[in-house]
């Protein structure tokens, strides 16, 4: 067998150790597996690499007895420092645990995860190991016909590309067939919880031009969700009225322009347009509207509400951005525009204020409808998004465009007059004065993985790093090229999984973003408070285990 390389273990054993320390998420131990075993396995081939072409230079080899000390202290020192790590490791994260107020793990299955990264390892490596034997017997090969280092360059580029083109042609379109299947049977399940509406101002009621079973599992649960009359009666103390609800599903028409002409006469239906307010809210991947979105800007206005949407995908959000990452955008533009379009046709007085909202792919896809501030300004009465992806475009801009000083966790743009960005009431309520309307508003938490992901972290250390976490109490983050990156991706999976207030979970800041966005003159603090006391109730009893 072969001997270990020891500037390679060297590499991974600092990488390993860099994998535990905390990020922005508590992170399950079999997650942990996961990053500790690819971070360890990959810096362990590329500290191989520079061994193998330190060798080819023209320097004198240690001494023998310099090579035994070395290893015996890179065996005793770097096993005691991969314990001491691991130790903190998991007082971290029972930190993070217990600051997010859920229930801490044991500490036994972050120590398990640690034999079980080093085996992970092991097994990439013997894969790695695996690829360049047969790159270098292809390269033998070749040599009949080729000099020594052309064969055995083109031996590890033909092997190379016969790997990628397995795993991106059989395994990745396997998953994806699959990931396909999945969702699509999950699509068609009705949740306990949705109840077709009897109501004609709902989407799959008897009334509507949908059939309930077309509108999609998310769609069922959307138009089937809200508050009641006698909530929004008891919340605002005056009689309201029913909200409309406006959902097409991928099934209800095989084109987009279909389901858009849907959409537009369910609210010609409803009678959408006659109502105070006019939401055109972009769904996730899975055509999912944040129902706390939805039911604070209903309680806020009393029900005088209408909110549409429609479904484009049935993947979760980062599946439909890698399968086709256009199809949000395109759905989000078409739909907005179609709406504004009719909405403008009204006279001036008799029109609803229009205002646009989308969370995490949903604000990506919503964005592509505008193509700047001027355009919002002129075509909206208020924008609210939420926990945007680090590749929304407008967001980009306006965060690489603000002002120099300025946090990349919460930036200024353009001194606030329009655009701002909040991660906390506090951010939200001061100063409103210089606020011209209409206004847009990102939620973005300093510990929204969504936010902040994105490949180039892989090599290049982000601004927000070096900040202040904006108040969440969040450890240190320090930066490890790929490490970080990692780390960042497995908190992707863990973004909803956490209480109100964190992660990618805005349940409670929806009531302070649309009262400063969109609100009655005589909407006060007092109110914003009640409702935000309110929506953080709702999501943790839905939340609650059943």
């Amino acid at each position: 067998m072969t001997r270990p390389n020891f500037l390679g273990l060297v590499a991974g054993v600092l990488f390993l150790c860099a994998s535990l320390l905390p990020s922005l998420l508590p992170r399950h131990w079999g997650y942990q597996v996961i990053v500790s075993g690819i971070a360890s396995a990959a810096t362990y081939g590329l500290g191989t690499l520079a061994s193998h072409l330190w060798r080819r230079l023209p320097f004198r080899e240690p001494p023998r007895r310099l090579k035994r000390l070395a290893w015996w202290i890179l065996l005793v020192g770097g096993s005691a420092w991969v314990i001491v790590t691991l130790v903190l490791g998991i007082r971290w994260q029972q930190e993070l645990y217990r600051m997010m107020g859920m229930t801490v793990p044991s500490r036994w299955g972050y120590a398990a995860a640690l034999f079980l990264a080093l085996l992970l390892a092991a097994i990439l490596v013997l894969i790695g190991r695996g690829i360049r034997f047969a790159s270098r017997r292809v390269g033998v090969t070749l040599a009949r016909w080729l000099p020594g280092p052309a064969a055995g360059l083109l031996g590890g580029v033909l092997v190379g590309l016969l790997v990628v083109g397995l795993l991106d042609g059989f395994v990745v379109d396997r998953f994806f067939d699959a990931a396909d299947e999945t969702f699509r049977v999950s699509d068609r399940i009705v949740a306990d919880d949705a109840v077709q509406p009897t109501s004609a101002l709902r989407s799959g009621s008897p009334e509507s031009l949908v059939s309930w079973q077309s509108l999609g599992s998310k769609g069922r649960t959307f138009v089937a969700g809200g508050p009641s009359l006698n909530d929004l009666t008891e919340f605002g103390g005056e009689i309201a009225r029913q909200p409309i609800r406006v959902y097409v599903g991928l099934a209800s028409h095989p084109t987009l322009q279909g389901r858009i002409q849907l959409v537009l006469d369910e609210l010609e239906r409803t009678g959408a347009f006659e109502r105070e307010i006019l939401c055109v809210a972009t769904a996730t991947g899975t055509g999912w509207v944040d129902p706390q979105a939805a039911n604070a800007l209903e309680y806020i206005w009393a029900g005088d509400t209408a909110i549409a949407s429609l479904q484009y995908s049935y993947l979760p959000s980062w599946i439909s951005f890698l399968v086709d990452s256009g199809r949000a955008r395109e759905a989000g533009a078409a739909l907005f525009n179609a709406v504004y379009e009719r909405w403008a046709s009204l006279p001036e007085n008799d029109r609803p204020r229009l205002l646009v909202f989308g969370e995490s792919l949903g604000a990506d896809g919503s964005e592509a409808a505008f193509s700047g501030v001027a355009d919002i300004r002129n075509r909206t009465d208020g924008v609210l998004w939420a926990g945007p992806p680090n590749f929304s475009e407008l967001w980009s801009s306006f965060t690489e465009e603000r002002e120099p000083g300025s946090p990349q966790r919460l930036p200024l743009y353009e001194d606030g007059e329009t655009v701002r960005f909040a991660s906390g009431p506090e951010q939200i309520e001061s100063p409103m004065e210089s606020w011209s309307r209409p206004r847009v508003l990102y939620l973005q938490y300093a510990s929204d993985p969504v936010v902040w992901w994105t490949p180039r972290i892989i090599l290049r250390r982000p601004d927000w790093l070096e900040e202040p976490t904006g108040g969440e109490g969040l450890p240190k983050v320090s930066w490890f090229p790929l490490v970080t990156f990692l780390q960042l991706t497995v908190d992707l999976a863990n973004s909803i999984d956490v209480p109100a207030g964190h992660g990618h979970n805005y349940a409670g800041l929806f009531a302070n973003g649309w009262a400063a966005v969109a609100s009655p003159e005589d909407w006060t603090a007092d109110d914003t408070d009640r409702l935000r006391t309110l929506l953080i109730a709702q999501e943790r009893a839905a939340s609650a285990p059943k």
